[in-house]
């Protein structure tokens, strides 16, 4: 097959074609047999280029879980945490700020980069931190909404009334009810929610009712 590929490179037979084909290349010919192809002893230098340098790791993140209220939630706040990070086998104390926007949500996280702890010959990590949230004595959230529980009488739900709400920026919301409250009703007070993380916006509160009916009825 071989001998069938290289007939037609010329009628000198032989390696005679072989020949034309390394003076192409300024070999002259082939002296000395293969000898000719010890220039390839250069290629030994591919082992290693000396440009090419190892990347340094990165070790896990370090994650810390923050509970704030959420009255700080509703408002934002700013504060202060000391973290210690080990260097190169030395300890190092730090002051990371974590600035709370108003709105923001369990789950958030905030990421500091390079303020983790780096091992020898490594890059530094990174520190995260994911807000969680603390339980409420009189609110729940439910996405931006608030939800808050009310105990009425029976004459209450029959007859209105009015009440007032200590909301979380520490005012005091009038609800007025004229209407008859009958189980399962709620009502939805625009705007007196939690806030949009974009925006002035805020969700809505929810007020659900639970009627208190007396245990004997007298005549």
């Amino acid at each position: 097959v071989f001998g069938g590929q290289f007939g037609g490179m010329g009628g000198r037979g032989g390696m005679g074609g072989m020949e034309n084909i390394f003076s192409m290349f300024g070999g002259g010919g082939m002296p000395g047999g293969m000898g000719g192809m010890g220039g390839m002893g250069g290629m030994g230098g591919m082992g290693g280029h000396p440009n090419m340098r190892r990347t340094k790791s990165k070790p896990r993140a370090t994650v810390n879980h923050i509970p704030f209220s959420l009255e700080d939630l509703y408002q934002g706040v700013t504060k202060k945490y000391k973290i210690t990070r080990t260097v190169n086998g030395s300890e190092r104390p730090e002051t990371v700020t974590i600035d709370v926007k108003p709105g923001w949500k369990k789950g958030t996280k905030l990421t500091f980069e390079g303020k983790g702890d780096q091992p020898p010959g490594q890059l530094a990590g990174d520190v995260v931190f994911v807000i969680d949230e603390k339980p409420h004595p009189h609110f729940r959230r439910e996405g931006n909404d608030l939800v808050y529980d009310q105990d009425i009488l029976l004459a209450q739900a029959l007859c209105g009334f009015a009440f007032k709400i200590p909301t979380l920026d520490k005012r005091a919301l009038r609800i007025d009810i004229s209407e008859v409250v009958t189980p399962g009703y709620v009502k939805v007070v625009p705007g007196e929610g939690m806030p949009y993380r974009q925006g002035e916006a805020k969700g809505d509160l929810k007020i659900r009712f639970n009627i208190r009916f007396p245990s004997s009825l007298t005549g």
